[in-house]
Formats: C-alpha cells, structure tokens, sequence
C-alpha cells in the first residue's frame, strides 16, 4: 500500500540535497572543529558556510546565529537566556496562549521562579489584538513572544507590527518561527524582531538540529555550561553534519521559496475546496487571508479524531489531530480551546499539512478517503 503523507508540520523528510552535503561530514570531514589541524578546521569551515547559509535565510548576520538541538532548545534559550539576564531590570514577560508548549513550558519555569507573564488572548481565527498587545506592556516588561505562525492552525500573526510595537517600547521581541521559516518570507531587520527560533526537521534537514537568531545587540545567559562552543554561548562538540544539513536546507528553502509556496498555496485551497463540496457540518480553523501555504485544520462534528486517524492511517494516510508534541494528551487542544471551538467540533479535528511531494492527486485520494470514513464513522455513532 502506498503511503501518503500529510503531516509536514510535525516533521519532513529529509531532501536528497541535504543527505548528500551532510555525507562527507560523517567519514571522511569527521573532525573535531575545536582541533587546529587541517580535518578539524575542514569540520569548523564546513559550520560557518552554513551558520552564513542559515542567517541568509532570515537577513541577519552569520554571527547573530548559533546552533542549537532544535526549536524547543532555541525557545528556552530565548526565553530563560534574556529574563535570567535581565532579572534586576524587570520580571514581565508576554506571550500567547496559543503558543508551542516550549514556549508556554518555559514561562511556567520562570513563573515558578518568580517571574510575571501575561497571555494574550487570541480571536477566532488565532491573531492577537494589538491594543491588548500594548495595554499589556508595563514598565517591568522586559520581553515578548509571539509565535510567529502556529503549528496547529498556521494562522500567521502581525509580526512586523508586534516588532515596531515592541521596539518603540524598548522591549526585546522574539518569535518562534519554526514553522514559518521555509513557508514565509521573514527579514529579522525589516520586522524589528531580535530573536528567533528555527527548527532543522520542518525544512528538510534532519531532526535534533535548529538554531536560535539573537541580534548582535542583545546579550543573554547561557543555559548549558562546558567549553567555548558556539562563541561561548552553547557548550558542547558541535553536531556538524546536522549544523551543514540545516544550511543546506535553508539555502534550498531560500532559492525556492516563491514556488514553494505557490504550490503548497494551491494544494491547500483544492483541498480546502474539495472537502467542503463532499463532507458536511465542518468548520475550517484559522485564518483564511493570513495562513501558512501548506497548513489546514478542519474540524468534523460528531467524528472521534483518534478513530479519524486510525481509520485514515489503515488507507496509507498520515495526518494529525494537532501539533505532534500533544499527540500523548488526552486534553483538548489549548490552542482549540483558545479561539472558543466547542468540544462537538473540537474532538474530531484533522490537521493536514502539505509538503514538497504531495500531488493533487494525493489530494483528491485524501477527500476521497475522508469523505468515505467520516460517513461511517457517523452513521456508528
């Protein structure tokens, strides 16, 4: 049977390109970069041509890049690494309470600590309110994070306006762009932003490989304490082929963002279009004018999303519930929860996230396919 696959948020495949520019960083440029003789210096060139490709995808400095484990390290980072710092200035934070549990983990840390963060609400189709935004501010605010795009629904948030807000006010802003780098267009400087977090997996590089964007300006604590890797900032042996895997997909996401896009764009509006001329009393989560290319979220009334999956999965299909780190949870998700779906609907929510190998045809097998185990899947209910 094949298998066809539809869950690109939670992970993608890594492209051949980027397999085969890692390959010679594991037998044969397999030094240590910390060494001085010619293999380990061969490993230490390899990492600054990406951390050069990295920072080009995002118009920022090699040097404002370091490499991290992925988006959930580059978040704490983030996070912990500025309001640690900056205790003596201010205790306040701002985020979202539709966030990525790395970011929402990490402020239930620092409120154990004796930190203050304020959440802030989202409208139905998960955008923030720029008055809440500034109305929130006090003179103890020393950061926001604001998702850049959501995982679940890929409503895309006003990024640059929250940037212009938060640097008027003095404010670092960062922003969780796992899943927007590769889908959108992001220029750090242009947006105000000062920090961001990228993951390899979601753009075709492996998994366990991410980095964390911090403006020159900026100073921030260290969470891993060793050596003097990552300019002293992030201890440990660097993973290099993961570092030159990362460039590489981010040179390639770079170069090819525009049909990316546009075809992903087109997948999700056939697909979009195709269920809501098959299926009935269904409801479409988030924005529809400020979305990611490839991400849809639909939810079916009266259908059970883990028998949707199951059912789905004995066709050869791979979708999601939600985002994958919640995947164990038998809680709603809060990010359902936060733009006021009631439980009828929220229950049997499918996430379909479209990728680089997906064909309409594949499309047209997922409605298909849907159509027929949702209609049974009532009709036993």
């Amino acid at each position: 049977m094949k298998i066809r696959y539809f869950d690109n948020a939670a992970t993608t495949k890594v492209k051949k390109e980027v397999m085969d520019k890692m390959f010679p960083y594991f037998i044969e440029s397999y030094g240590n970069p910390s060494s001085l003789y010619t293999l380990g210096r061969t490993a230490k060139m390899g990492i600054e041509e990406a951390r050069r490709e990295v920072a080009d995808l995002i118009n920022c400095d090699k040097n404002e890049i370091y490499f991290t484990s992925g988006g959930t390290e580059s978040d704490n980072t983030a996070l912990k690494g500025i309001m640690y710092l900056n205790k003596n200035k201010g205790k306040h934070v701002i985020t979202t309470k539709i966030e990525h549990h790395a970011i929402l983990n990490s402020c239930k840390t620092l409120e154990e600590n004796g930190f203050k963060v304020t959440y802030l609400n989202v409208d139905k189709d998960g955008i923030i309110n720029l008055e809440e935004l500034v109305n929130a501010i006090t003179k103890d605010t020393v950061l926001i994070s604001v998702m850049f795009a959501n995982n679940e629904i890929g409503s895309v948030q006003p990024i640059q306006k929250i940037g212009e807000i938060a640097k008027e006010k003095g404010i670092i802003f960062h922003t969780d762009a796992v899943q927007a780098c590769g889908n959108v267009k992001i220029d750090v400087k242009e947006m105000n932003i000062d920090m961001l977090s990228l993951s390899g997996h979601k753009i075709g590089a492996p998994k366990g490989i991410g980095a964390l964007y911090v403006n020159k300006n900026i100073e921030f604590k260290n969470l891993i304490d060793g050596g003097y890797q990552e300019r002293d900032k992030r201890a440990g042996t660097e993973n290099v082929p993961g570092m030159i895997g990362l460039g590489e997909a981010c040179k390639i996401a770079k170069d090819n963002m525009e049909n990316h896009v546009n075809r992903l764009t087109e997948l999700r509006d056939f697909y979009f279009s195709e269920v809501k001329n098959q299926i009935q009393n269904i409801k479409i989560n988030g924005s529809l004018d400020h979305r990611l290319p490839g991400n849809s979220n639909i939810s079916f009334k009266g259908v059970s999303g883990s028998e949707l999956l199951m059912k789905l999965d004995e066709r050869g299909i791979c979708a999601s519930a939600g985002s994958a780190c919640s995947s164990g949870s038998s809680m709603p998700s809060h990010v359902l929860t936060a733009i006021g779906l009631t439980s009828e609907y929220a229950e049997g929510t499918l996430r379909v996230t479209f990728g680089d190998e997906n064909t309409k045809e594949d499309v047209e097998y997922l409605v298909t396919s849907l159509a027929d185990v949702i209609k049974e899947i009532r009709a036993n209910s």
